[in-house]
């Protein structure tokens, strides 16, 4: 299947500047992917996504989009996606819909017409089906002003999806979220996603957001240093481990080194898999343990490692 994003030599060096902001990246993210871009801030992300949704010109390279060049045929990118910025971009001064319609209104969807009840039965339809599965379609004519965070962000989504994009690009969308509000915006994610098949782009400091994901890319310093599966990223750069402990710390210490497990005492020992099963070493240890807990990395221990390596 053809790649939705196609980024080829993506490089961006802004004038004056001593180093390349993006250097020489590629990757491509496959239609329906949940694709993740990651690293810490100047490390290119904001560069990035500003080229792919044609904000920002490459000084090379280039990025394709649902078959359109980023540059070339910027206006027929922007017609295929969709984005939810970090900062709510929504007109106070109107109810919900009136940002909705005037959102459509700009894509070129509808002509503009001063009443929802005049709007065409399609845009009625598509605005009632995604506020209803964002839950808030009673509250749909409402002034924005009336809005929690967690309602504004949902009112974002409809607003970035009414034109039915292929790719909705998603820059810290939970950002400034209450811990609920976020977990039911990204049920909702979720199941636009099931329903309409769209391709998420997503950046985020909330690493565990990323668990989901199909591929992550991590950048720093404008270059890509690992993408893959979120398995695949913490398999290469974090291993999995054991903590054990023993009321006999000596007896077990000694048992460790002749089952020639590799330990670090921290004070617990530390105990890496090594290759083998939890099961099979548990099973080899004979000292009468008091500490049994199993670690499996998270995308923040690869993430953090990530960054270790590249500082050091």
């Amino acid at each position: 299947m053809q790649p939705i994003i196609i980024v080829e030599n993506l490089t961006k060096r802004y004038r004056n500047a001593s180093a390349n902001a993006v250097d020489d990246i590629s990757f491509s993210v496959a239609p329906g992917e949940f694709f993740c871009l990651l690293g810490p801030n100047g490390a290119g992300k904001t560069t990035t996504i500003s080229i792919l949704t044609t904000t920002l010109a490459p000084t090379a390279g280039s990025a394709m989009l649902a078959g359109y060049d980023a540059v070339k045929s910027a206006s027929a990118v922007r017609r295929n996606i969709g984005i939810i910025f970090q900062k709510p971009s929504l007109d106070m001064n109107l109810t919900a819909e009136e940002n909705i319609r005037f959102h459509a209104v700009l894509y070129g969807l509808y002509p503009f017409l001063p009443a929802y009840a005049l709007m065409p039965r399609a845009y009625r339809a598509r605005v009632h089906d995604l506020a209803a599965i964002l839950g808030i379609e009673k509250e749909i004519f409402n002034p924005i002003k009336t809005f929690s965070q967690g309602m504004k962000r949902k009112l974002e989504i409809i607003r970035s999806l009414i034109h039915q994009p292929k790719i909705l690009f998603l820059d810290e969308p939970t950002l400034g979220l209450d811990p609920i509000s976020r977990r039911n915006l990204w049920q909702y994610i979720r199941t636009i996603r099931a329903e309409t098949g769209t391709t998420v782009f997503l950046t985020t400091h909330y690493l565990d957001e990323t668990e989901d994901a199909d591929n992550i890319c991590i950048i720093n310093n404008g270059k890509i240093v690992t993408y893959g599966s979120p398995a695949h990223v913490k398999a290469d750069l974090v291993q999995e481990y054991l903590l054990l402990d023993a009321g006999n710390r000596e007896t077990l210490r000694e048992e460790l080194s002749r089952l020639e497990l590799p330990f670090v005492e921290t004070p617990q020992f530390k105990v890496n898999l090594n290759g083998r099963t939890t099961q099979a070493i548990i099973q080899a240890i004979a000292t009468p343990l008091t500490v049994l807990q199993t670690h499996s990395p998270t995308m923040e221990d690869a993430y953090l490692e990530i960054l270790g390596k590249e500082k050091a």
